[in-house]
């Protein structure tokens, strides 16, 4: 070793891990997952990424159709506060 280097240990290079793909609960593959980011790394988890699309489609019928909360609670199987947060959090 020469004087001054640091010694790098061997399995500290990605080039050196042997990484698994074993997924999680919801999908076998990470390389595989439809998901458009980590369970894991998504605040409030996998609940919060599904919710995404649910709140994009509440607020689309509430616009275009313009159904009441009481048929969009029932649609989606929600409370109707839950429906008020969402129309609240949707608007411009």
């Amino acid at each position: 070793m020469i004087e001054g280097q640091r010694r790098v240990r061997q399995d500290a290079l990605p080039e050196f891990t042997r990484y698994r793909d074993e997924g999680c609960d919801l999908y076998t593959s990470c390389l595989g997952c439809p998901l458009p980011r980590c369970r894991y790394d998504a605040p409030g988890g996998v609940r919060a990424i599904f919710n995404v699309g649910r709140d994009r489609e509440i607020l689309g019928l509430r616009r275009r159709q313009g159904l009441s909360v009481d048929m969009l609670a029932r649609r989606y199987g929600i409370s109707r506060r839950t429906v008020f947060r969402i129309l609240r959090r949707g608007r411009p």
